[in-house]
């Protein structure tokens, strides 16, 4: 039985399962802002710490010219936050918050809806809904200084429902294709356009 994804769904009409990965946190941009977040957060506190003991920690400069109050402290207050964004962006990467998949089977008769999230009681969210509680799928389209391109469930006395991942907009000819492949796999109207 094949298992198509979003970029090979035009042999949807013959398949029983529809299934859509989403991408979660582990995007480049994290990698990006974590890696510099921490690297400056270290070095700020580094500089800090050098400051107060009088002995050079940092190999491209002299932070113990500073003098620790008030310039000193600062820096190991921007050094301590920026450590710990670093920290808590790496680990919302490694933990893949809000990766997960939207499946579809026929064979089931159900609509799957997965997301991981923060560690803890409640680390994953999965929702299960009948096929035949799917209404339509609804496209949103925003433009302008923070645009938003998302698709929604609308399911039976549930709402809408996202389907697409949070963060940097998908282009809108892959919102347009997955929101009409998607469609036309459960036999919904596809709404929004």
């Amino acid at each position: 039985m094949a298992v198509p994804t979003a970029s090979n769904s035009s042999k949807n009409e013959n398949t029983l399962i529809f299934r859509q990965e989403v991408l979660g946190s582990r995007r480049f941009s994290n990698y990006l802002w974590g890696t510099v977040s921490a690297a400056g957060g270290i070095g700020f506190f580094l500089s800090a710490l050098s400051s107060y003991l009088k002995v050079n920690l940092l190999p491209f400069s002299d932070p113990t010219q500073l003098v620790f109050v008030p310039q000193g402290l600062a820096m190991g207050f921007y050094g301590v936050v920026g450590t710990l964004l670093g920290l808590y962006l790496w680990l919302i990467v490694l933990w893949n918050v809000g990766g997960g998949y939207n499946e579809f089977n026929k064979e089931k008769g159900t609509a799957t809806i997965f997301r991981s999230g923060f560690p803890g009681k409640n680390r994953r969210i999965e929702l299960e809904y009948p096929l035949e509680d799917i209404q339509s799928i609804q496209v949103q389209i925003k433009e302008g200084l923070n645009p938003k391109r998302a698709l929604y469930l609308r399911v039976k006395g549930k709402g809408e429902i996202p389907l697409t991942r949070v963060g940097q907009p998908l282009p809108l000819s892959e919102i347009e294709n997955q929101g009409a492949a998607l469609a036309r796999f459960l036999g919904v109207p596809l709404e929004g356009l």
